[in-house]
């Protein structure tokens, strides 16, 4: 059977729990394991496809049109994992199932109550990740114990660890061991706290795994293995990382969590060969060459609302030896600050995806200065969009040109909604979803990046390109990089005379690693790099 793995976490939340487990499917990759994840959410939403990014950060998009928590974007990164629909389930999508089985008639009378029901559905989604050619799965359970709401994912775990029997399902919790600056110390009592709170529900660690900044003594490890109940070679230390997560791997592969782990599933440590990781992970912490890449949204606060564009822009910086520092540029203040000051002493711009007409103004100047200016530009979904308004109204003089979403009377809808969603209702999990094929125009900079006519992408929206302005872009300019296979959608677009302006439909952001860094944003540092180049002559 499918042997299983379940991490909990203690004494605060944003601990990393999914850096944690993203790192540790690493190293069981690297020693020949197949390995799957899985996060369990358990706030209400079915998905967090409705939720604002300020609270929880970017919505994170899998090939088969899941709407998911951003950890999953860490285990495809880092882990390099491909997540699907069962990777992400919430307490929301649970008791959903639960509700229309017994609207059906599928509990034959019973009265349906959190334990069995609840649990048994929350174990079903558990055995999602079970397969012949799955050797370990790894389960997140979100939240920090103690919570409220995660009680009946933490119950489903239990009974199904004890149903799995010995040696096929082990828990790991990860905790907090603060220092205290003012008394020079550490403090193991708040991790004592959060493993009895486990065991209170009938959960008792095998692994426990100490997040801290500063290292921990054999003292501290000797109390914690004695308070927690957990063997003192068990008792690990994750300290924080200085320059990359990247070295996180390396961290725990020191610490040889993944030999217990396989230990206490009675798995044979397999032989780990990390030179090749180590010698890359070098390249990462010493670079050679450096650029700056304004990114202009309206969620910039936030970083997680970025997360994944981040993360590409660095695997770009890798993959040219550059450190790419960014500079967040809130898109309102664009509307009324001077482009020029704002985005003057940048190499590149960014426009990322996102909803709604608040910053959109800003963002059409980002656009606009980016043409203008010539400076190396990279639109993605609603920054393709405002791409297109932007050389509808300056370049083909269509002054009203806007999106059907801010403005449904304007005359020139170069930005409209698609066809299959004018009948929708329902906001969750009804946008163009997922992977679609592109087919790329030959001799553009786009099939020149890619290497290939065909790409499959990652999509989330609901407006598209109107294909009734095509001809008189065209004929202005703007190029057509990229169309569904019917040519049918425009999923990107060029500006050919300018050194680099690009702008897609899709996000190309979920599917950059970073040891494969995504063509369209390796571009556009390359751009950068140049641009920066030709300014210091």
């Amino acid at each position: 059977m499918t042997k299983h793995l379940f991490i909990t976490g203690g004494v605060v939340s944003s601990l990393g729990k999914g850096i944690t487990a993203a790192s540790l499917a690493f190293l069981l990759k690297q020693r020949g394991y197949r390995v799957a994840m899985q996060k369990l959410d358990p706030y209400l939403n079915v998905d967090p496809g409705t939720m604002n990014p300020y609270q929880h950060g970017e919505v994170f998009v899998t090939d088969d049109g899941a709407e998911t928590d951003l950890d999953l974007g860490h285990y495809e990164r880092l882990a390099e994992i491909a997540c699907t629909r069962n990777s992400n389930y919430t307490s929301g999508r649970i008791y959903d199932a639960v509700i229309r089985r017994e609207r059906a008639g599928g509990y034959l009378g019973g009265t349906v109550q959190v334990i069995p029901h609840v649990t048994d559905e929350i174990k079903a989604a558990m055995r999602t990740l079970h397969a012949p050619e799955i050797d370990l799965a790894i389960t997140e359970i979100g939240g920090t114990a103690g919570d409220i709401e995660s009680l009946p994912f933490l119950e489903a775990a239990r009974q199904f660890a004890l149903e799995a029997g010995t040696g096929n399902a082990i828990f790991l919790h990860l905790t907090l061991v603060p220092y205290l600056r003012a008394a020079g110390e550490l403090k193991t009592k708040p991790s004592q706290h959060s493993v009895a709170t486990l065991r209170g529900i009938g959960i008792f660690p095998d692994l426990l795994v100490c997040r801290t900044e500063v290292p921990l003594e054999e003292d501290h490890l000797r109390k914690l293995a004695l308070f927690c109940n957990v063997p003192p070679g068990q008792v690990i230390e994750e300290l924080d990382v200085r320059n990359s997560i990247s070295e996180v791997p390396l961290e725990l592969a020191r610490q040889q969590l993944d030999v217990k782990v396989l230990e206490l599933l009675r798995l044979e440590p397999r032989n780990l060969e990390l030179e090749p990781y180590r010698a890359w992970l070098e390249r990462v912490l010493h670079p050679q060459h450096e650029c700056t890449v304004a990114v202009v949204g309206k969620y910039v606060r936030c970083r997680d609302a970025y997360k994944s564009i981040y993360e590409a822009l660095a695997h770009a910086g890798i993959a040219r030896q550059a450190r790419v520092r960014t500079v967040a540029v809130e898109a309102e203040e664009l509307e009324s600050g001077d482009p020029a000051a704002l985005l003057g002493a940048v190499d590149a711009i960014l426009i990322p995806g996102g909803f709604g007409r608040r910053g959109v103004a800003g963002k059409l100047r980002a656009a606009r200065y980016a043409r203008e200016h010539d400076v190396p530009f990279l639109g993605i979904c609603l920054g393709m969009q405002c791409a297109v308004i932007e050389f509808a109204r300056q370049v083909c003089g269509l002054s009203d040109a806007d999106s059907t979403e801010f403005n449904p009377k304007t005359g020139h809808p170069v930005i409209d909604l698609m066809a299959g969603q004018r009948q929708l209702t329902d906001k969750g999990g009804t946008m163009r979803l997922g992977s679609y094929p592109c087919v790329l125009t030959p001799g553009s900079r786009a099939a020149q990046l890619y290497g290939t006519e065909r790409i499959d992408e990652r999509h989330r929206h609901r407006y598209e390109f109107n294909s009734a302005f095509r001809s008189t872009l065209e004929t202005a300019g703007l190029r057509i990089g990229g169309t569904s296979p019917d040519g049918q959608l425009v999923e990107l677009i060029e500006l050919p005379e300018l050194r680099y302006f690009i702008a897609c439909q899709f996000h190309p952001e979920f599917k950059s690693r970073p040891r494969s860094a995504h063509p369209l944003f390796v571009g556009l540092i390359d751009a950068a790099l140049q641009a920066r180049e030709r300014e210091n002559r």
